[in-house]
């Protein structure tokens, strides 16, 4: 797809992977609608992108089934039209189920399933109109093979790369691309300010960037790929250990006990900088 002068909509578009997307995009020539919560966070983004491209920015709460209508119609009102959309929005509260509030268990099902299920409902009619176009689903491999102690969130992302797969069914001949992009540990605020209370079996496995995954998000809108899971060889074990539920259970031990040992060496990493700072 060239992207040049198309409209992109990205949920929590401020930080992490959604701002890498924004630059990624930006740099293609897409005109942007940025979303998330915090609007100032939002503004330092698209301040830093207007001068290579135009940019909107929406502050809402995609669990909010209003503003989710209002953002299209800010983005047709804006730019005349819609052509892709990347539901990156999401929300994690670590620990065992039976520890956590269930406020939060619900929440993490409204932001990382029932809002991009309504945003996707929602953005087709519009993407339709304009000639075709995209919809990309950031899920995770969490959504690939179960780990306890995330298992709200397992769920919710593994629901929306069912639903990924499912809606691509129902729209064959739409124009409309449906992808979903699953990685593992990515090296933003998301997972590394919460270090102490991340499972020791994240860092297991190699860490990717959040430019890689803007990257990912960006070749899904034009190649034939339903999912890029990252790193590969880690896509490949989630599919064997979900295929082979034992294989995963005789392998977590290492899987943990290596992953902790990452974990030591960053929030080592984190501590130094820490003192450093403080000098």
């Amino acid at each position: 797809m060239n992207l040049k002068g198309k409209t992109v909509i990205i949920t929590g578009g401020s930080e992490g992977v959604g701002a890498a997307a924004a630059r990624a995009f930006a740099a293609a020539g897409a005109n942007l609608v940025l979303a998330a919560r915090r609007k100032k966070t939002l503004e330092v983004i698209a301040d830093e992108l207007r001068n290579k491209t135009r940019v909107e920015i929406f502050t809402m709460d995609v669990s909010d089934p209003d503003a989710c209508t209002n953002l299209f119609k800010k983005a047709q009102f804006e730019f005349g039209s819609v052509h892709v959309l990347v539901n990156n929005a999401g929300y994690h509260v670590r620990g065992p189920v039976e520890t956590i509030n269930p406020d939060d268990l619900g929440r993490m099902i409204d932001v990382n399933l029932k809002a991009p299920i309504l945003l996707c409902r929602l953005a087709l009619p519009y993407i339709r109109e304009s000639g075709g176009g995209a919809i990309i689903n950031v899920g995770s491999l969490a959504g690939r093979t179960p780990l306890p102690g995330a298992a709200a969130y397992c769920a919710s992302k593994s629901g929306l790369r069912a639903f990924t797969f499912a809606l691509a069914d129902e729209i064959p001949d739409s124009k409309i691309k449906l992808a979903v992009v699953s990685p593992g540990t990515i090296n933003t605020g998301f997972i590394m300010n919460h270090l102490d209370d991340a499972l020791d079996i994240n860092f297991s496995q190699p860490i990717s960037t959040a430019e890689e995954v803007a990257e990912a998000i960006l070749e899904l809108c034009s190649n034939a790929q339903r999912e890029k899971s990252m790193p590969a060889g880690s896509g490949f074990l989630t599919m064997v250990t979900y295929l082979f539920p034992w294989i995963g259970r005789v392998m977590r031990p290492f899987l943990e006990r290596k992953g902790h040992a990452v974990k030591r060496r960053l929030l080592a990493e984190r501590h130094q900088k820490n003192l450093a700072a403080g000098d």
